[in-house]
């Protein structure tokens, strides 16, 4: 995040105070003749922007608003350019979005039966987000769900072998919208993508096993496969096909093939190879890359294994 810089005199109002102030005034001025902006507690908001009858959920955290070049959530522009109205539930914070002004809000959407408004409704998340997107979707039936990295729960007793955030295990999973899988009763097609090489992420995924879920996994990006598909170039075209029902896992692989020509992927499968000393698969890789891509970490990384001398470009 690129912070606002600030000496000791400085008048109060500057810094992150007024980046907040003035990302929540923005966000009340945008809906001020179409939808709605209003706060839920002292640490989420609800963001509604009435646009067509095509509705994509997102759930989004304010720092990553404020610290974004755009400083608007990353749903606004996504969901303007399609003519789709937008959803956004904004958390200060890692609150897993758990919180009981935020079931008031989805029962009050509920009691209005605002869902019904709609043709198509996606729900969509990742890492904190994806949780709660597909909580929140039983509120929705028929929904479309997209989650990247969601935790069924983290309530201590049902993941004990999840110790990677223990401080959300102060949060409440048992009460209601809380344990994930279970919320999807009554969803359309749910897609949720874990990286299945991670142990805690597979345990996760085993328990979204209801059939209209489709598993799928994005191995070596652990709880950066959302970050991953947006730079690879491929994330509006998955969300796209989320929203219309036809992600499926030869559609996913297709676009997942991508990842040969993305270099995080290929040092962290270099990286893998390596640690097993597996020597052989770690050169095929390397001659691989260099042979497709200008890619001068595995050249060197080639000519180490080798004993060759590295070529010149």
């Amino acid at each position: 995040m690129t912070e606002v810089e600030t000496s000791n005199d400085a008048p109060p109002g500057t810094g992150r105070e007024a980046e907040r102030a003035a990302l929540l005034q923005r966000l009340e001025d945008l809906t001020a003749d179409e939808g709605h902006f209003e706060g839920l507690g002292a640490r989420h908001w609800a963001l509604f922007e009435d646009a067509g009858t095509t509705l994509i959920v997102t759930f989004d955290q304010l720092d990553t608003i404020v610290a974004s070049e755009a400083g608007m959530p990353w749903g606004h522009a996504f969901a303007q350019d399609r003519g789709w109205s937008h959803l956004c539930l904004i958390a200060e914070g890692e609150t897993h979005f758990r919180d009981t002004a935020i079931y008031r809000h989805f029962d009050r959407l509920v009691d209005d039966a605002f869902f019904e408004d709609f043709d198509r409704v996606l729900f969509y998340g990742h890492g904190h987000g994806a949780h709660a997107a597909c909580a929140y979707a039983v509120t929705a039936p028929g929904a479309q769900v997209l989650a990247m990295n969601p935790r069924a729960s983290l309530a201590g007793r049902d993941v004990a072998w999840d110790r990677r955030n223990l401080a959300a295990r102060r949060l409440d999973f048992t009460s209601r919208y809380g344990y994930a899988p279970a919320m999807l009763e009554g969803a359309g097609k749910v897609v949720v993508i874990h990286d299945l090489s991670q142990r805690e992420e597979a345990m996760h995924s085993a328990l979204f096993r209801a059939p209209w879920v489709t598993r799928l996994s994005a191995p070596l990006m652990g709880e950066r496969i959302e970050w991953a598909l947006r730079h690879m170039g491929v994330l509006s075209t998955l969300i796209e096909a989320a929203m219309e029902g036809r992600l499926t896992p030869d559609f996913f692989a297709r676009e997942w093939r991508k990842r040969r020509a993305f270099s995080p992927y290929l040092k962290a499968l270099l990286d893998k190879v390596e640690s097993a000393k597996r020597r052989s698969h770690a050169i095929a890789i390397c001659r691989s890359v260099t042979r497709r891509l200008k890619a001068p970490h595995f050249a060197r990384r080639l000519a180490k294994l080798t004993g060759e001398k590295e070529p010149q470009r």
